[in-house]
């Protein structure tokens, strides 16, 4: 007899784990690396310059999902960052959540 609390572990585990996955993809399918890079600066700040300024910050996701969808600037520069209206809040709270995960 299988245990009902081990499926119910490793169908997380499933779920987690394929999402955090599919952030790389999904920061490609969204054209991310059009303007960022990892590890260097392009036209906007590396994925892992923007984990490291809002490492600290419980706030920073909340904010950067809706970054993502509307654009702004003034954080990084004089270039705004472009709004994605072809980036959904679940797309946007995905790639946000891979970003930060990419501290250096």
């Amino acid at each position: 007899m299988i245990c009902t609390r081990r499926i119910v572990i490793m169908l997380y585990a499933v779920l987690v784990s394929g999402a955090a996955a599919a952030s790389p993809e999904l920061t490609r399918a969204k054209n991310c690396g059009a303007c960022h890079h990892l590890e260097r600066k392009m036209l906007g700040p590396s994925f892992q310059a923007i984990a490291a300024r809002y490492a600290d910050d419980p706030a920073a996701a909340t904010m950067l999902i809706e970054r993502v969808i509307k654009g702004g600037g003034g954080k990084w520069g004089q270039l705004p960052m472009p709004a994605q209206a072809n980036v959904s809040p679940d797309e946007s709270e995905a790639i946000v959540k891979w970003i930060l995960a990419q501290k250096p």
